[in-house]
């Protein structure tokens, strides 16, 4: 009676457990929480004390004093510190379930399709950790199609690439399975920090991985585009040590992040290649569908279909599909069994 008392207060979760963000879907309430994967850490002598977590602590990042650190925990898409992270989820699964008669949820969490055991150990261990009662992993690509609406079941091909902020995913699903795919660890992090190496190269000029994160998303773009005026970029004089302001071309930006976007594209190629041929007849048909926060940069669709001769385009809603593809496969358990890596408790 007890138990089925209690019951009612239990709330599973559904986690896009991301390099840049992490995102959190609650049956019934959609998309709760959407905030970077950032930590604030201060170092006193004694012990180690969480300052901040997400939105906050990015705000200090490149801005605090020596004791204060400012952690990524998620690199390249696999876990890079677990104790920060086991903080990081249990902060975000406390802001989902603040009501104190909740149960331990039963939490979905997606993970780059090219993970190894050890890394998908260390999600499964890091959730458990934070509080989940029992433990699911959806590879990424799966997640993310189902988020856009794309017919997995069928037996047809469907191909999605996820951009994310630490690997791109590449895959062809048919049958609810992953027929093919491939796992790069180049991505928005990547585009990031190879404008920041060229304004370096070039202007002689600093600038923060935030800074380049802006500029990427207000004027990146992956294929030319009628603008052409000038931007103003500030930055750290490398010569003189003070503050400078460049004016910077939208075709230099485009020139800055190349190497990482002919990256993706040698990928989604090589993908196609090894594709059987029925399933490629049905890309042919139905295009690539692009995911992901990476798939946001301007006129990458145009890029894509340029380089591959096929229809290319955004999903409705790219930031979001994978997390609305996990909270799908969470609230549709039975239907979607399949596609789940395993199962810890």
């Amino acid at each position: 009676m007890l138990k089925s008392f209690f019951s009612g207060f239990s709330s599973d979760l559904a986690i896009d457990l991301g390099t840049a963000n992490t995102l959190v879907f609650k049956p019934e309430k959609g998309v709760i929480i959407n905030e970077p994967s950032v930590v604030a850490i201060a170092n006193h002598s004694d012990n180690r004390e969480i300052l901040a977590v997400g939105t906050k602590a990015k705000h200090m990042i490149g801005k605090a004093p020596g004791n204060i650190e400012v952690i990524r925990p998620i690199k390249d898409g696999v876990i890079a510190d677990f104790s920060t992270t086991e903080a990081m989820l249990k902060h975000f699964m406390g802001m989902a379930n603040q009501n104190r008669f909740i149960l331990r949820p039963r939490v979905v969490i997606c993970i780059p399709s090219g993970v190894t055991e050890v890394e998908k150990r260390a999600v499964e261990e890091s959730a458990l950790s934070a509080g989940a009662r029992e433990v699911y992993l959806v590879e990424e690509p799966i997640a993310a199609a189902i988020g856009a609406d794309m017919p997995i079941s069928d037996p047809s091909g469907n191909m999605v690439v996820d951009i994310g902020g630490g690997t791109t995913e590449v895959a062809v699903i048919s049958l609810s399975g992953i027929v093919i795919s491939k796992s790069i660890r180049v991505a928005g992090d990547q585009m990031d920090e190879a404008l920041v190496s060229y304004m370096k190269k070039k202007y002689s000029l600093l600038i923060g991985e935030a800074t380049a994160e802006e500029i990427k998303m207000k004027f990146g773009e992956a294929y030319p585009s009628e603008n052409s005026d000038p931007i103003s970029i500030k930055g750290r004089d490398l010569v003189r040590g003070i503050p400078r302001i460049v004016q910077v071309k939208p075709s230099e930006i485009r020139e800055a992040i190349q190497e990482p976007l002919r990256s993706i594209i040698d990928t989604i190629k090589i993908t196609l290649e090894k594709t059987p041929p029925e399933l490629a007849s049905d890309i042919h048909d139905r295009g690539i569908i692009l995911t992901g926060g990476g798939a946001m940069l301007k006129n990458l669709d145009l890029l894509v279909t340029k380089e591959t001769n096929l229809p290319a385009k955004r999903a409705e809603n790219p930031l979001l599909s994978v997390v609305l593809g996990t909270g799908k496969i969470l609230a549709e358990m039975d239907t979607y069994k399949s596609v789940l890596v395993r199962r810890y408790h």
